[in-house]
C-alpha cells in the first residue's frame, strides 16, 4: 500500500512538472508575439496554425485525463508513465515541426489509447485496428500535420459510455494508397454531458487546421446513429504532396 501511494506521488510530481513546461512555453510564445507588436491575424497561416496548435490543440484537459487515468489504477503506474513520457516527447519536441510522418503520428496514437486503457473496465470492448502498408511511400514522410488525431481519439474516451455492458470504442487507422484515414467510433454515455464555456473547441481547432494545411484534401465526418457516434478523418496525402510541388 505503502509503494503505490509513493508511486501515485511520483506520478503526480512528473506530469505537473511536464504541464508547467507546456505552459513556459505558451507563455514565453505569447510574450514574443506581444514585444513584436504582432496580434493572431496578422502572423502569416504558418505561424498562425503553430500559435494556434499550442494554444488549443495542446490543452491542459489532456493531462487532466491522462492523470485522472494513473491515479485510478497506481499499479499500473509504471507503464502508463512509460507511455506518458513517450507522448510528451512528441507533444514537447516531435510537435513543434510543421509537419510529422504518419508513422510517427501513429506511435502517437497508440500511445495515447494505451494511457486512456487504464481507466476502462478489463471487459470494456476496446477494439484499435492498424491497416498500414508500410511500404507506402509516405509511411515515414513528414507530410501529416503533428497531433491531428488527438482530438478524435480525446473526445471518444471522453464521450464513451464507459459503464454498460454493451459499450465500446473502436479505433481503425489506415494507410494506403497516399491517403490517411483514421475513424473512431463509441458508444455515447447516457449521463448528460457536464455544459462548459469552451467546450467544443476542440472540434472547432481541427476543423480550422484542416482547412488551413490541407483544404479540399482533407475531410472529417461525424454521425451521430442512435447511441453510437462515429467520427472519420481522411486527407489525401498524394494528391496534397503533389499540389505543393507544382505550386
Amino acid at each position: 500500500m505503502k509503494i503505490e501511494g509513493l508511486i501515485t506521488i511520483i506520478t503526480l510530481i512528473v506530469a505537473v512538472a511536464s504541464i508547467a513546461l507546456l505552459f513556459r512555453y505558451v507563455v514565453t510564445l505569447r510574450q514574443q508575439v506581444k514585444d513584436q507588436g504582432l496580434t493572431i491575424k496578422q502572423l502569416q497561416t504558418q505561424q498562425y496554425d503553430k500559435l494556434n496548435l499550442v494554444e488549443t490543440t495542446l490543452s491542459p484537459h489532456l493531462f487532466k485525463n491522462i492523470l485522472n487515468s494513473i491515479q485510478s489504477h497506481a499499479y499500473q503506474t509504471y507503464f502508463a508513465l512509460d507511455k506518458l513520457g513517450n507522448v510528451l516527447d512528441y507533444i514537447l519536441y516531435d510537435s513543434r515541426q510543421d509537419f510529422v510522418t504518419p508513422k510517427e503520428e501513429i506511435v502517437f496514437i497508440q500511445n495515447l489509447i494505451e494511457i486512456n486503457k487504464i481507466k476502462l473496465s478489463p471487459l470494456f470492448e476496446l477494439q484499435v485496428k492498424t491497416k498500414i502498408d508500410e511500404d507506402e511511400e509516405y509511411y515515414t514522410k513528414k507530410i501529416l500535420a503533428p497531433l491531428i488525431s488527438i482530438d478524435l481519439i480525446e473526445n471518444a474516451f471522453k464521450h464513451a459510455d464507459i459503464q454498460s455492458a454493451d459499450s465500446f470504442i473502436k479505433v481503425v487507422i489506415e494507410l494506403h494508397g497516399g491517403m490517411f484515414s483514421l475513424v473512431v467510433a463509441n458508444k455515447i454515455s447516457q449521463k448528460p454531458p457536464l455544459l462548459k464555456q469552451k467546450s467544443g473547441l476542440g472540434i472547432k481547432t481541427l476543423d480550422q487546421r484542416l482547412q488551413l494545411i490541407y483544404g479540399a484534401y482533407a475531410t472529417i465526418d461525424r454521425i451521430q446513429e442512435g447511441d453510437q457516434y462515429i467520427a472519420q478523418l481522411k486527407i489525401k496525402l498524394r494528391d496534397y504532396k503533389i499540389e505543393m510541388r507544382s505550386a
